[in-house]
């Protein structure tokens, strides 16, 4: 017999309860029920974890080709129609599929081989020669050539490549297009000796070398009249070099802005090309690994903002005209020097895609390097031995190496990230541009020619600054607030507000970023002052509102609920807000002479950025005071309330009690 628990009367007898009836089908559901929610609960954190272990396994799998051992693998020789190449100048390439390859011989023809299949190779004659023959060539960039002939002459070469498809199969054919020949030395018809040159937005510059140590320099400028059409004009003008040794190597950036002369003592001469009319020699430096070593040859990487540099030695290095650290003219400057070779480097060519390149010796021996991060990743052998020429492909995918009987040998490469070691990732670099090596990160660009950057260390200083700068202005708010909820606020109102706080947990950090980035940066650009005297404005605001609340006469303050004043506090802080902004119009007009940004270069040597850590701090605190204030508030709601209890009983007032017996409890 059951008992029933109510209160028994003296004297009363024990009154029977009725009995506990449970329906066995109503159990039996409940048992139902609770399995399945069981194994709905189980099931749901498996597939949670489940889905945490494949967002890392598809991290992993995403680093991996990071870790990946670049290689290099040999794919054999392919020989021409006969004809031998030219040892200066040499110009060769490919196309972007690596199916056909190209050179130019002093026989006079274009040797066209083909890289796959059996493709027969081709001699294409070369237009406008008019019984001259192939003295030097020089590459343009983007399959555009010049070839010097022995009469002092040049002919533009533009080497295309049709592509067909037949039967699904992709079909390469070479389509030279020349141009009309221009005469660079008319009234003595010279051999050029060297040659390079660009086609700026400007008009086309050509510079040749004719004698041991004298340049003839070509520009065509093209007017177009508001009449009728265009007017090609040609100026010639000669440049001696002065120099202790011959010129032996010749390099023109794409912009016809820097001229570079490698001379056989051993050192580069650089010209400021701006003025055509009057070249300036700029600078002076001694570039080879060895003193004295000559100068062998010189090349751009893509971009043609580094210069890289081969000398008799063997030696391989990248230079920059950069200004110094501290600012002035532009000097002539080492960036890194990769590992030599054992005999002298006779060809340089940079990929089409990245800073990689690739050197060539006269003894066969090819390396690749990589002009960002200062590596040299392999090392090949080429099996005819000496070489004229190397060519890196289109895609940075491949070289091929050209041989003096003119044979192609061809390897392909598997290195798609160079540009990512230790040292690129954590350390400092010296990249295009830059006075000194730096911390960057940029890992896109607007161009082609654009040089990475993926320094970490940016990105981890910055978000452990931000992180800082959010905390400072979270935690105090977050915690002060949980304190005065769980101690101070009326329930009635509390029931409405930590909700409320709770929901803004919700907001995504990515929209708080993009609204702090387009909204909140610009309107805290214009108030930085007043957003540094904002805190002591405030504190003081407050401070004299606490002050006068308290010489009200208690029996006012009594007709207000407990917890309640935090409204009368609303005008108080807009109050304080306007006079802070006001405060700081009138500091940075009188003490800052007008304008904060200016004061803080001047004084300061600092420059204002509108989206910098002040705005993430303010941001991502928005983010994580609600995280905070909730797991703060639940703490201090859990104290026991005998503790709250007991400290009043002794007397303490209730901020005491918060502050001395909650809050270190919780």
């Amino acid at each position: 017999m059951a008992i029933d628990p109510g209160v028994l009367g003296a004297g009363e007898p024990v009154r029977p309860a009725r009995p506990l009836v449970v329906s066995r089908a109503r159990t039996a559901r409940r048992i139902v029920v609770d399995q399945w929610a069981s194994r709905l609960v189980v099931g749901g954190g498996i597939i949670i974890i489940a889905s945490i272990l494949a967002i890392l396994v598809v991290i992993l799998a995403e680093v991996y080709p990071l870790f990946k051992k670049p290689t290099i693998e040999f794919l054999g020789t392919r020989l021409p129609a006969g004809a031998v190449i030219p040892a200066p100048g040499l110009a060769a390439g490919m196309d972007e599929y690596r199916e056909v390859g190209y050179a130019v011989g002093t026989g006079g023809v274009i040797e066209v081989v083909g890289l796959k299949g059996d493709r027969p190779p081709v001699a294409v004659p070369i237009a406008g020669l008019d019984g001259a023959r192939v003295s030097t060539v020089a590459g343009l960039g983007k399959g555009r050539h010049l070839i010097g002939t022995s009469d002092g002459r040049v002919i533009p070469l533009d080497m295309r490549f049709d592509v067909a498809f037949k039967d699904g199969k992709r079909a390469v054919t070479a389509a030279p297009a020349f141009g009309a020949a221009s005469a660079l030395d008319p009234e003595r018809k010279r051999p050029l000796l060297r040659l390079t040159g660009a086609e700026p937005a400007g008009g086309p510059l050509t510079v040749a070398q004719v004698e041991p140590k004298a340049l003839v320099i070509q520009a065509v400028v093209e007017k177009k009249a508001l009449v009728g059409g265009s007017r090609r004009e040609e100026s010639l003008a000669a440049l001696e070099v002065p120099t202790g040794g011959e010129i032996t190597a010749l390099a023109l950036d794409g912009r016809a802005e820097d001229l570079f002369v490698g001379t056989s003592a051993g050192e580069v001469i650089h010209y400021d090309m701006r003025d055509r009319q009057a070249p300036r020699r700029a600078d002076q430096a001694a570039v080879t690994s060895k003193p004295g070593a000559a100068v062998t040859t010189l090349s751009f990487l893509i971009g043609d903002r580094t210069l890289v540099v081969g000398d008799q030695d063997g030696g391989v290095a990248t230079w920059q005209v950069v200004p110094p650290p501290g600012g002035g003219e532009r000097r002539l400057t080492q960036i890194h020097r990769f590992a030599g070779h054992a005999r002298p480097v006779v060809s340089i060519d940079a990929s089409k895609r990245d800073k990689g390149f690739a050197t060539a010796d006269a003894a066969g021996g090819v390396l690749v390097h990589y002009g960002t991060s200062g590596q040299t990743f392999f090392t090949v052998k080429a099996p005819e031995g000496g070489l004229h020429s190397v060519v890196f492909a289109p895609k940075a995918d491949g070289i091929v190496a050209v041989s003096p009987s003119g044979a192609m040998g061809e390897w392909r490469i598997d290195n798609p990230h160079p540009e990512i070691t230790l040292r690129t990732v954590f350390g400092k670099v010296w990249y295009e541009g830059y006075s000194e090596p730096a911390y960057v990160w940029q890992s896109t660009g607007g161009t082609d020619d654009f040089e990475a950057k993926f320094s970490l260390t940016p990105l981890i200083y910055g978000t452990l600054k931000g992180t800082f700068y959010a905390l400072v202005f979270a935690v105090p708010m977050a915690l002060l607030a949980a304190v005065y909820v769980s101690e101070f606020m009326h329930p009635t109102v509390k029931a409405y507000v930590k909700p409320v706080v709770e929901v803004m947990a919700a907001l995504p950090s990515v929209v708080l970023g993009f609204l702090a980035g387009l909204w909140l940066a610009p309107m805290v650009e214009r108030v930085v002052p007043g957003l540094f005297l904002l805190p002591l404005v405030l504190l003081v605001c407050v401070l004299a509102a606490y002050f006068a609340w308290r010489m009200v006469p208690r029996p006012i303050r009594g007709r207000f609920k407990t917890g309640t004043e935090v409204f009368l506090l609303i005008p108080v802080v807009v109050a304080g807000v306007a006079l802070a902004f006001a405060l700081g119009g009138l500091v940075e007009t009188v003490l800052l002479g007008g304008s904060y940004r200016g004061w803080l270069l001047s004084a300061l040597g600092l420059t204002y950025d509108q989206r910098n850590s002040l705005v993430v701090g303010v941001a991502m605190g928005f983010a994580v005071i609600p995280i905070i204030f909730t797991i703060a508030e639940d703490s201090l709601a859990n104290v026991p309330q005998h503790l709250r209890a007991g400290s009043l009983a002794l007397g303490a007032n209730r901020w005491q009690t918060a502050l001395r017996i909650v809050l270190p409890t919780a």
